[in-house]
């Protein structure tokens, strides 16, 4: 198996999909806006800065689709891939993503945003395969605010993907090759992990390691 993987936000899409759909449940009027912005910003931030409570951030995240409940979420998402991921979504994305399964590659987006706001952007770019961070639901169905296994978060990213090799009785040593594109230096972990690390639109932190070490970089939305 030669294996490819991506980073989504600001790697694939142009943007922080996690944050865009804060800012479009703001849109809905699900949320106060000065007081959301302020406490979405406060953790992308954190983010940014690798500091993130990853469990923390993902109650915060969460809480307007627990309190409208799934249904009305999903409706809603409908919406947000049509108006804002749809848009957002480069030629040269989709092309990348297309010469690496044209090539034969099994191709994974592996994520730090949870899967109800990915998986259908994962879709939309024709990835069948998605690490995210898997959302706990209750009884009733509903989500619950609390994340299910491991966070595929800087680490976490390296533990779920051996995981999904495990399920299909492989492990790193087995594969032919191995790529991944990511843009920010919270996925270093991955990206050392890799036969092939590719700095992708990437943060300056992220870019000066890259000249230091020789990775390729590639920018995809110039």
């Amino acid at each position: 198996m030669r294996l490819t993987l991506f980073d989504l936000d600001h790697t694939l899409i142009p943007l922080d999909s996690d944050h865009a759909w804060g800012e479009f449940t703001v849109r809905l009027g699900w949320r106060d806006a000065d007081e959301f912005r302020r406490a979405n910003d406060g953790y992308y931030a954190d983010y940014k800065a690798g500091t993130l409570d990853v469990h923390d951030y993902v109650r915060f995240a969460t809480g307007a689709v627990r309190e409208r409940g799934l249904p009305e979420g999903q409706r809603a998402h409908e919406r947000f891939m049509a108006e804002v991921i749809r848009p957002a979504m480069t030629d040269a994305a989709r092309a990348l993503v297309r010469q690496h399964q044209a090539a034969g590659d099994t191709v994974l987006i592996v994520t730090a945003t949870n899967a109800f706001v990915t998986r259908p952007i994962a879709q939309a770019f024709g990835v069948d395969h998605l690490i995210a961070i898997d959302l706990e639901t209750d009884p009733s169905g509903q989500l619950t605010g609390a994340i299910v296994g491991v966070p595929s978060f800087r680490e976490g990213k390296v533990a779920r993907v051996e995981q999904w090799l495990a399920d299909r009785g492989l492990r790193w040593s087995d594969l032919a090759h191995s790529t991944f594109y990511s843009d920010s230096m919270n996925d270093l972990p991955l990206l050392e992990k890799v036969d092939e690390p590719v700095a992708t639109n990437p943060d300056e932190r992220l870019a000066t390691l890259a000249k230091e070490r020789g990775w390729r970089i590639l920018n995809l939305f110039e």
